[in-house]
C-alpha cells in the first residue's frame, strides 16, 4: 500500500504533467510570461488547451555574455526538475542564431544565473550557462545537429542537455555546475537574436517532472549507493570547446598525453587504458603484466620512451611506484616500502617525484631512475602531496596544508632543505587547492580547487579547474582564474594531463546516476 508520502509525491507529479484541461488556459501548466531583459518588440504567448501546444513569440538581441534579452514563460518550483518539449520554428527566420529554449533560472533579471537547453535557428543545439549574476555565458554544445526533442534536466547544482528524436534515445552532453538556491523559475523562451523583429516558436508535449529524473518518481526505503558516469573531456583554450572524448558508467580517472599527442592514458578498475585523442577506436588495455592494480597516478617520460605508475599488489601493504616501457612492458619496481605514489618524471628523466608516507605523515621524495635511495624533499607536518616538475627543471610544484588550508606551492627540485625554509607559497585564498601541473611550453599552471574546508580530494563534488600564470623566480601575486566549474574531485586531474601542444588538457567530470540508470 503507498505510503502518505508516495500519495504526496504522485501527486505533485500529476499535477505538474496532468493535460491542459487541469491547467490555467492561458498559460498552461506555467504561471506566467514576461520579457526579460531590454525588449523593443513585445513578446507573446498562445496556448492549445486542445493540443497543448505552446506558441511563443519572442524578440531581443541574444540570450549570451553578461545579460540576456527574450520572452519567458515561466513557473517558480524547487528542487531537481526534468523539461522534455518537442521544439519547432515557424518559418524560415532572418537570423540563423534565433533560440527557442528550455530554461532554469534563478529569477527573471536580465543578468541572472541559468541553464538552458538552447536550439538555434541553424540546428546548433548546446547546453548554454551564466553561474553568477552578470557573468558572461559558456556552452557545451551538443553532438545533434536539429534535433526535434530536447531536455533540461536539474540535479541539485547540475545540469545536462539531451536531445533526440521523439520515441528514441536522447543523447546527453556534458553537465555543468551552475549553483542556484531554490525556488527557481523554470519554462520555456525564445529570442529573436535581432531585437527589431520576433521570431515564434512552438513547443509540444511540454513535460515538466518533479524529481531527480523522468522516472524516479517512487520513494527510496534507504538511499542506493553512489554510482557515477565517467566522461573523458579535452579542453581547448583558444576556442574554448569541450570535446568527450569516452562517456562510460563506470569510474575512469586521471588522463594524460603522450608525447606524441595522438593518444590519453588513463584507468580504470585497477587497469591502465590507452585511447585514440581523435575518438576512433575503443580504448586498449596495457599489458602491464599480472598481479597488479594501478590507481591513478602515472606519467611518461618527456621522450615518450618510459612509463612510471602506481600499483599494489596482494601484501605488498600498499601502494608502490613501478617504471616500465612506454607499452607497459618489462616493469620492475622502483619503490619496496608502501604506501608510495608516483607524481611526475624530472624533464632529463632521471628522477621520479613521489608521495609517501613513511614516518606516518605524507611527504614528498624523489628516486633515481638509475638505481639509489629515495630522497627526502620535505619534512613539514603538514600533508604534502602531487608533486608536478616546471618544463624547466628548476621547481617541483605540490599541494600543501601546511598554511592551514590547502594551497599550491614550490620548492626546488633538489628539495625544500632545512625547514622546508626554500618551499614558496603560490596560492593563498580560501579554495582547497591540489594537483598543480606546469604546461609543457612553461607559461600556465593549472590545478583542482575543492570549496573551503574539504578536508581531502577523495569526494566527488562541485569544484573548480584554476589556472595562474607560471611563477618565474618569484612568485607574484596574480589571481587564480577559473577555467572550468565542473562536478568533479578524485579522479578528474590528478596527473599532468597537458598535451604537448600546451593549447588543450584532458580531465574527467563525473556524473551522479539515478538508481534505474
Amino acid at each position: 500500500m503507498p505510503t502518505s508520502s508516495g500519495f504526496a509525491l504522485a501527486a505533485a507529479v500529476l499535477s505538474l504533467v496532468t493535460g491542459a484541461a487541469q491547467q490555467s488556459t492561458s498559460t498552461g501548466l506555467f504561471e506566467g510570461h514576461s520579457d526579460i531583459g531590454d525588449n523593443p518588440k513585445a513578446g507573446s504567448l498562445e496556448f492549445s488547451p486542445i493540443s497543448g501546444a505552446y506558441r511563443v513569440t519572442g524578440g531581443g538581441s541574444n540570450v549570451w555574455a553578461a545579460s540576456d534579452a527574450f520572452h519567458f514563460v515561466w513557473k517558480k518550483i524547487s528542487g531537481d526538475l526534468t523539461l522534455t518539449a518537442d521544439v519547432q520554428f515557424v518559418g524560415t527566420g532572418a537570423v540563423g542564431h534565433r533560440k527557442a529554449m528550455l530554461m532554469v533560472r534563478q529569477n527573471l533579471n536580465a543578468d541572472s544565473p541559468y541553464a538552458d537547453a538552447a536550439l538555434h535557428g541553424d540546428g546548433l543545439t548546446a547546453l548554454q550557462y551564466r553561474t553568477e549574476a552578470g557573468s558572461q555565458t559558456q556552452e557545451v554544445r551538443s553532438a545533434l545537429t536539429a534535433p526535434l526533442r530536447i531536455r533540461l534536466e536539474r540535479r541539485g547544482n547540475q545540469f545536462i542537455l539531451e536531445a533526440g528524436k521523439p520515441g528514441g534515445e536522447l543523447t546527453p552532453t556534458l553537465p555543468v555546475s551552475v549553483p542556484l538556491h531554490d525556488p527557481v523559475y523554470v519554462g520555456i523562451g525564445v529570442c529573436s537574436h535581432d531585437a527589431n523583429i520576433l521570431e515564434t516558436a512552438v513547443f509540444s508535449n511540454v513535460r515538466l517532472v518533479a524529481g531527480s529524473g523522468p522516472s524516479n518518481q517512487r520513494a527510496q526505503a534507504r538511499p542506493p549507493q553512489p554510482r557515477y558516469r565517467s566522461r573523458i573531456v579535452i579542453f581547448n583554450l583558444r576556442t574554448r570547446e569541450q570535446k568527450v572524448l569516452m562517456q562510460a558508467d563506470e569510474i575512469w580517472e586521471a588522463p594524460n598525453w603522450t608525447v606524441d599527442g595522438k593518444y590519453l592514458l588513463a584507468n580504470s578498475g585497477g587497469n591502465l587504458y590507452r585511447l585514440v585523442v581523435d575518438g576512433s577506436g575503443q580504448p586498449e588495455k596495457l599489458d602491464i603484466g599480472e598481479g597488479l592494480r594501478c590507481n591513478n597516478d602515472h606519467g611518461f617520460t618527456r621522450d615518450g620512451k618510459m612509463l612510471a605508475f602506481s600499483a599494489s599488489s596482494q601484501g605488498s601493504g600498499g601502494s608502490q611506484v613501478y617504471e616500465a616501457a612506454a607499452d607497459g612492458t618489462g616493469r620492475r619496481a622502483m619503490t619496496t616500502r608502501a604506501p608510495s605514489y608516483f607524481h611526475g618524471w624530472s624533464p632529463d628523466g632521471k628522477w621520479l617525484a613521489i608521495v609517501a608516507n613513511r614516518t606516518g605523515n605524507y611527504d614528498l621524495f624523489r628516486i633515481p631512475v638509475g638505481g639509489g635511495a629515495e630522497q627526502q624533499l620535505t619534512s613539514n607536518p603538514g600533508y604534502d602531496d602531487g608533486p608536478d616538475y616546471s618544463p624547466d627543471g628548476r621547481w617541483i610544484y605540490f599541494n600543501s596544508n601546511r598554511a592551514g588550508n590547502y594551497d599550491i606551492w614550490r620548492m626546488p627540485a633538489d628539495g625544500a632543505g632545512p625547514g622546508d625554509a626554500k618551499a614558496e607559497q603560490v596560492t593563498s585564498d580560501e579554495w582547497e587547492d591540489w594537483f598543480p601541473h606546469p604546461s609543457p611550453d612553461g607559461k600556465r599552471l593549472i590545478f583542482l580547487s575543492f570549496p573551503k574546508g574539504t578536508a581531502d580530494h577523495n569526494g566527488k563534488m562541485d569544484v573548480e579547474l584554476r589556472m595562474l600564470p607560471l611563477p618565474g623566480r618569484k612568485v607574484g601575486k596574480t589571481q587564480p582564474q577559473t577555467v572550468l566549474k565542473i562536478f568533479g574531485g578524485q579522479g578528474t586531474i590528478n596527473v599532468n594531463s597537458w598535451a604537448p601542444d600546451s593549447n588543450r588538457f584532458a580531465f574527467v567530470t563525473y556524473e551522479l546516476l539515478r538508481p534505474e540508470q
